[in-house]
């Protein structure tokens, strides 16, 4: 099923997001699955050919990019911030919400990684959420971060400090977002270079790199923390075998959870990014279960 797509950016505290609606056909006001990707990632960057199963169900699928990446307006660029972020989140919800092709009593909160996070904490500030889905979501801080090296976790924590001081005079330090095992990056687990590199389409614009202020926040940032606010249903999978968002942490936010299922599945991070892999199949099959049972009249 080819659907209909509909470019539709929004505001978010002065700067444009790109957002692009995709509508199932022969569907009146269908549900919407509101997606946004994780760390360092665009809406190009694999999330087109999972939300295309979610349209061939009948859902509605809203798609954006954070400012200061991808599409979307902003500077400095390769901007990542939890708060900023959090931001975009609430201004894209606001601007779903105003739409007139979709159900606005069925807005689905869809989070993969870094947004993963996001969208526990998004729906624990917005009661008018119906459902979330978080896959191998980001919940704690320490427990992300630990899945480093403490070597390369000093090295970062130095260019976020140079960053930091570079701010001032309008200098800003960069950090690798992916890289090889032993190398300094955000994401270095012998999964990550591969695994991020299929995420990225043929000829994209997307680049390595992340301011490195990033750093001093990513500790302190755990969603985990506002489970026990979520009250809608909420269905969240990790990867048995995921070197980066440790599925202990995920199980641990779900257990706070009032409405919440927990699937454990068998494969790794970047493996349930990835729609030709049989994990993420079968992770798109318990997703489109779950909106069943949750949202079916």
């Amino acid at each position: 099923m080819n659907p209909h797509s509909i470019e539709s950016p929004f505001d978010s505290e002065g700067d444009l997001c790109a957002g692009t609606l995709l509508l199932p056909a022969q569907v009146s006001r269908p549900p919407v699955v509101v997606m946004a990707n994780g760390f360092g990632g665009t809406r190009a960057a694999a999330l087109p050919d999972i939300a295309r199963h979610f349209v061939a169900d009948g859902y509605a699928v809203y798609l954006f990019d954070y400012r200061n990446f991808g599409d979307s307006g902003g500077q400095p660029r390769h901007w990542v911030s939890p708060r900023r972020h959090l931001a975009d989140w609430k201004a894209a919800v606001r601007h779903v919400r105003h739409l007139p092709d979709v159900d606005h009593d069925k807005i689905v909160l869809w989070g993969t990684s870094f947004s993963g996070g996001h969208v526990i904490e998004t729906a624990a500030r917005d009661p008018g959420i119906r459902t979330v889905i978080a896959q191998v979501p980001h919940v704690s801080g320490v427990a992300s971060v630990l899945q480093a090296p403490l070597h390369i976790s000093f090295c970062l924590m130095l260019a976020a400090l140079r960053d930091q001081l570079g701010r001032a005079f309008g200098r800003p330090h960069y950090s690798r977002i992916v890289g090889r095992p032993g190398e300094v990056a955000a994401l270095c687990s012998a999964e990550c270079w591969d695994g991020y590199a299929r995420l990225i389409p043929p000829g994209d614009s997307w680049e390595n790199k992340v301011l490195s202020r990033i750093f001093l926040e990513l500790p302190f940032y755990s969603p985990g923390r506002s489970a026990r606010k979520v009250k809608a249903a909420t269905l969240i999978i990790a990867g048995k075998r995921d070197s980066v968002t440790p599925a202990a942490a995920a199980r641990r936010a779900a257990r706070r959870i009032a409405n919440c299922e927990f699937h454990l599945v068998d494969g790794n991070h970047f493996e349930l990014h990835l729609a030709s892999e049989a994990v993420c199949r079968q992770s798109i099959a318990l997703q489109l279960a779950f909106l069943k049972r949750q949202l079916a009249p």
